[in-house]
């Protein structure tokens, strides 16, 4: 679906990503994990056209995603959230719905906005304000729906468990993995919980200092030890979680 080859990305003389290089298959669910600064929102910008990479190949179903601005990225199937929720601001759940279905997938399909509502528990909050009546987990569930309603078949997911409890951290969970099955998408998720990771992705890729440094099973991952090295510097992960 999805094929990096050699990405890099330089800001001035940082370098956020040094020959970044994988594949995403039809369907598959990545975590995407990492210490802060390692280069993980920076692979997202490079995937949805924020970031325009500094050499390196980028491929989704064939076609060559180098000079393809963000709206037509999301035309082709890739839609993404953002760390910090960004509703519409003076529209209701629906609208930003809406508005991102037309900016997404060039159309509005009324019904196909009210699915989401429903998968996301947000029906009941369909016609509130987006900006100023939800709370933090609606919020993040309104990020997920505004990315589902460009009708992605790879969705790209920054954070949206990030200053959840456990509990509502659990709930969400559920709500992804029948977002993912309901819709048959592949997902990438950037999340530092190791348990959440685990139980969502059967596979894992680690980044830092902008390499990706791991890529396998949550188990074998975790165990490795220069991501141990790269989170924690003494200890194992299992101790540090």
């Amino acid at each position: 679906m999805l094929t990096l080859e050699g990405v890099q990305v330089n800001f001035g003389g940082v370098q956020a990503l040094k020959s970044a290089s994988f594949s995403i298959a039809e369907g598959e669910s990545i975590g995407l994990v990492g210490p802060n600064g390692a280069g993980k929102t920076t692979l997202f910008n490079v995937i949805s056209g924020v970031v325009r990479p500094t050499a390196g190949r980028l491929d989704f179903r064939g076609t060559s995603l180098l000079k393809l601005p963000e709206w037509k990225r999301a035309r082709l199937g890739i839609g993404r959230s953002f760390q910090i929720p960004r509703p519409f601001g003076h529209c209701t759940v629906r609208e930003n719905l809406l508005v991102a279905q037309r900016f997404g997938a060039g159309k509005k399909d009324p019904r196909r906005v009210d699915e989401i509502l429903d998968i996301l528990n947000l029906r009941d909050k369909a016609d509130r304000d987006a900006t100023t009546e939800l709370a933090l987990t609606e919020h993040k569930a309104l990020e997920v729906g505004k990315a589902l309603a460009t009708e992605p078949s790879l969705l790209l997911l920054d954070e949206v468990l990030a200053g959840l409890e456990t509990s509502g951290k659990r709930a969400f969970m559920e709500r992804l993995a029948a977002v993912r099955d309901r819709y048959r998408l592949a997902m990438v998720i950037i999340e530092h919980d190791i348990a959440t990771i685990a139980a969502l992705c059967p596979r894992v890729l680690v980044l830092n200092f902008g390499q990706i440094i791991a890529d396998g099973s949550p188990d074998a991952v975790f165990r490795d030890p220069e991501v141990i090295r790269s989170y924690t510097g003494e200890t194992t992960l299992a101790e540090a979680s």
